[in-house]
């Protein structure tokens, strides 16, 4: 509508001391859509209609016999979606009606507000007006974001978020070195400036032998990371050191590999020996021999006193020497006065070992 005709029709409804018949103005629709039932009696001038009408402009009607004092419903059923009020001093024949949409929504033409007026069939001008609800302007809108596959997710550590316009670092979760650029820039139409980087293949070379032993695991010239090897020694021999090891991310195994240790003859024929808590003759022990690492405890004689103390010694790959202090008794010692071996003598008294 004419911004003039608008304000000159508001302010016939607010003072009345304009008519559009006055001005000579009457268009076919002051406000738009106007719905309408009935037309009144058209005319020219005031002497065209009885006493109690006037030749009034009357939207699409036009010039029409209409009595001012008619009025139009008021106030309106409310609404959930939407407020009216009048823009006139009362809702009688011409006056202007507001309806505006409440926040979050608005009219099917995108406008908030709509203006009706009152006719002469004693309606409000056009359409009930249907406001929708709208998305809120205020709402950010969604961040644009280059995409990342699955495979590349799973293979890499990634910094930042992907956003166009930024960028972000790889880092192999592998811990290998990349190939390629570790960095990579969002564009802005959601695709990535250089191809995505690649993991290098991390491979462990086969451990080395053990003496005495056995690598347990199909020969290969690399494996993989994640595969586990076993050690296994011969008969006799104890294992010394982790009985699997597996290949790291790095490129190196997860421990080095074991030695197999072999058994130590026990270094006493005729003395009593303690092993593993036990005191007894090494001919009872079988082979007369102990595992790496096991401890031999020996009798030695108190240089001025008739008394025996203890000293021990550890198996170490088949070695095991005796204390500086054991003398081994002779045949004779032995076969002859048993009850005067070292070994089966008084044990001194703490305070008589230095």
């Amino acid at each position: 509508m004419d911004c003039a005709l608008l304000l000159l029709l508001s302010l016939w409804a607010l003072t009345g001391e304009v008519s559009p018949q006055e001005s000579g103005l009457c268009p076919d629709r002051l406000l738009g859509e106007e719905s309408r039932r009935t037309c009144p009696r058209p005319c020219k001038a005031d002497r065209d209609c009885g006493n109690k009408r006037q030749c009034l402009c009357d939207g699409q009607c036009g010039l029409s016999c209409v009595a001012p004092g008619r009025t139009c419903p008021w106030p309106l059923p409310p609404s959930e979606n939407s407020e009216a009020r009048l823009l006139s001093p009362t809702h009688s024949f011409s006056a202007l009606l507001e309806v505006r949409c409440k926040p979050g929504f608005a009219l099917p033409n995108g406008l908030d507000a709509s203006i009706r007026r009152c006719q002469g069939d004693r309606q409000w001008s056009g359409d009930e007006p249907i406001c929708t609800e709208t998305l809120s302007s205020e709402e950010p809108a969604a961040a644009q974001t280059c995409p990342l596959p699955e495979e590349i997710i799973n293979t890499f550590s990634i910094q930042g978020d992907a956003t166009a316009g930024t960028s972000i670092r790889y880092t192999c979760r592998s811990g290998a070195d990349i190939v390629g650029s570790s960095e990579n820039f969002c564009q802005d139409n959601q695709t990535w400036q250089d191809p995505h980087p690649i993991c290098k293949k991390v491979y462990c070379q086969p451990p080395r032998e053990v003496e005495q032993g056995y690598v347990v695991a199909v020969q290969k010239t690399e494996y993989e990371v994640g595969f586990d090897i076993h050690y296994l020694c011969k008969k006799n021999f104890l294992l010394d050191g982790p009985q699997k090891v597996t290949c790291l991310s790095n490129g190196s195994w997860s421990a080095s590999p074991p030695h197999c240790r072999a058994r130590c003859l026990i270094p006493a024929e005729r003395s009593r020996v303690v092993v593993g808590g036990v005191k007894r003759w090494p001919f009872d022990v079988t082979d007369a021999v102990v595992p790496h690492g096991e401890h031999v405890t020996f009798y030695c004689r108190h240089p001025s006193k008739q008394c025996s103390f203890i000293a021990t010694q550890a198996c170490f790959d088949g070695k095991l020497q005796p204390p500086a202090c054991y003398l081994e008794p002779t045949w004779l010692q032995f076969k002859l006065f048993p009850h005067r071996l070292v070994s089966e003598i008084e044990v001194c008294e703490p305070n008589d070992v230095e």
